[in-house]
């Protein structure tokens, strides 16, 4: 039976993301493969270069940042 499950590295133990089903005692064994956050290495130039690559907001875009307040706050009605 093989069970895959998250789990975070703490303090030199394994803390599982969500409990598993196993009767206590019983012996498993564990394939540990981390998942390290991908962080980019660049010079400030290639950084840049790749954002200014980004495509811009166009007019045909049902979402804009210029609607960033009427959704986050709407207008309340007075009653």
């Amino acid at each position: 039976m093989a069970i895959t499950v998250q789990a975070v590295y703490e303090h030199g133990i394994l803390r599982l993301a969500q409990p598993i089903s196993l009767a206590e005692g019983t012996q498993v064994e564990v394939v540990v493969m981390a998942h390290e956050p991908t962080i980019e290495k660049g010079t400030p130039a290639t950084i840049l270069s790749a954002i200014a690559a980004l495509p811009l907001q166009g007019d045909d875009d049902e979402f804009s940042g210029a609607d960033h307040d009427c959704i986050l706050y709407p207008q309340q009605t007075a009653e």
